[in-house]
């Protein structure tokens, strides 16, 4: 990632450098998980017939590899002095973290957490959009196919797994002990992905709906709203 040539945009603004940065560390983890646990179910698609106690070393291996992402995600956030404005995705990143280690150390929902994992595929699009906005892109060509691509994915990789998993919970998961804690963490998930839907359709699609917005200095923005 630092390696990597950083756009004029970015150069020129010294709180973009470390989000870039960040950015494209998350889209190399987007396009290895994604791509990870796309290739894992379909390798093993009887898996998808025992969501709480199938097993493949490759799953296993993916969640420990994404544990491993939202681990080195926190720290970078809380070492670069980010948390105030990233705090969401500390948030997010604590309910991942406890969630996966419990998978790994029982071996038990691992196939949920793969299903899970689907949604990286969609962050593969997600963050080309904030990495084309940051860098003021001047062909807004680009962007637009990418929004609506983005859009697709978001419905394919983030709302239907989500919403299949969270259907399964409720109707076949006892809530008591690592059931109930996940089950707690998934409801949790599922606020935070339809409040971040809410803030996409607003930003892309109905501009005229967003409060607050002009005049606002994109480095001193909360990170999930940009």
């Amino acid at each position: 990632a630092l390696a990597l040539p950083r756009p004029a945009a970015v150069r020129s603004r010294p709180g973009r450098v470390w989000r870039w940065r960040n950015l494209l560390v998350s889209f190399a983890h987007s396009v290895l998980a994604g791509l990870w646990a796309l290739l894992s179910l379909w390798q093993s698609p009887e898996l998808l017939s025992d969501i709480q106690d199938g097993y493949s070393v490759s799953g296993h291996l993916l969640v420990c590899f994404s544990s491993g992402y939202f681990i080195h995600d926190s720290l970078d956030i809380i070492f670069n002095q980010q948390s105030r404005s990233s705090w969401e995705y500390l948030v997010h990143h604590a309910m991942a973290i406890s969630a996966f280690v419990s998978l790994i150390i029982t071996g038990r929902f691992l196939v949920a957490a793969m299903l899970l994992l689907l949604v990286e595929v969609s962050n593969i699009f997600l963050t080309i959009r904030m990495l084309l906005k940051m860098s003021n892109v001047p062909s807004p060509a680009l962007y637009e196919a990418n929004k609506y691509v983005n859009l697709v994915m978001y419905f394919a990789f983030r709302l239907a797994p989500q919403a299949y998993l969270t259907w399964y919970f409720v109707r076949y998961v006892e809530v008591q002990g690592q059931g109930a804690f996940l089950m707690a963490n998934l409801l949790l998930l599922d606020a935070m992905i339809l409040m971040y839907f809410s803030r996409l359709l607003r930003s892309d699609f109905f501009p005229s709906l967003r409060k607050g917005s002009a005049g606002r200095d994109v480095d001193g923005e909360k990170f999930l709203i940009d």
